[in-house]
């Protein structure tokens, strides 16, 4: 890029948000990121700060870097989140409070402080992680499918509310990918869960990134409010 955007990408420790990080800087942005624990690797054009997604404190000081730094942001891609697969029976609340506070509140969170800075610009790109678990009604996945189908509310309201601002809000939803999300989940589990799929595969990086890439780019200016499932879920 002759004038390379600045993109914010949230869990970036491992998994997809790392693999999101090498994508992107490759395709010439600028990238920041960050996760719980530090990153394992330095990239050049790369800043990562260590932080939780729903601490507000902590990720109003982020953004204030990012401006003093960079001047500005185009770019945010929210990709933190965790999961746990219980029957509702025995599901603590602790788990329930740790899902909505990353996968809810930190999206909201982000969004909000995002769009501060992108509002100066009059542009940005904000997409968000939804899940093929809200449709297909996985069992076990209550919480987890109800946090999602949260963010996409969520994507949906601020869709409205920021494209004033020349602000777009999407969002993905991949199927089963192969990262530490799904490792602790039995093997029939996912071949039941990819059998209800159009296309009964896992998804791959490379897929997530093909939707992001769509979203993100200038000419989607008159795309927003929008979710795009993978495997032919809807």
């Amino acid at each position: 890029m002759d004038n390379p955007q600045n993109l914010l990408i949230t869990g970036t420790r491992k998994g997809i948000g790392k693999y999101l990080v090498e994508y992107y800087i490759e395709q010439g942005f600028r990238v920041i990121g960050c996760s719980r624990s530090a990153a394992d690797y330095e990239l050049e054009h790369y800043q990562h700060f260590c932080l939780d997604v729903s601490n507000e404190p902590a990720v109003k000081q982020m953004f204030f870097e990012i401006r003093k730094g960079y001047g500005g942001l185009h770019v945010l891609i929210n990709n933190a989140g965790i999961a746990s697969m219980n029957h509702v029976l025995s599901t603590p609340m602790k788990t329930v409070h740790n899902i909505l506070n990353t996968n809810v509140a930190g999206t909201f969170l982000f969004c909000r402080e995002a769009a501060k800075l992108m509002q100066i610009g009059q542009y940005g790109r904000i997409v968000n992680f939804s899940t093929v678990a809200t449709p297909l009604q996985l069992e076990g996945e209550a919480v987890y499918a109800a946090s999602k189908a949260a963010v996409f509310s969520l994507t949906q309201i601020l869709a409205r509310e920021l494209s004033q601002f020349g602000i777009t809000v999407n969002s993905v939803g991949p199927t089963p990918v192969a990262t530490d999300l799904i490792r602790s989940v039995p093997k029939e589990k996912i071949d039941h869960l990819l059998a209800r799929q159009a296309i009964p595969r896992l998804g791959t990086f490379e897929d997530i990134a093909n939707v992001i890439d769509f979203f993100i780019q200038p000419k989607s200016e008159f795309i927003t409010g929008q979710n795009i499932y993978l495997g032919g879920v809807s």
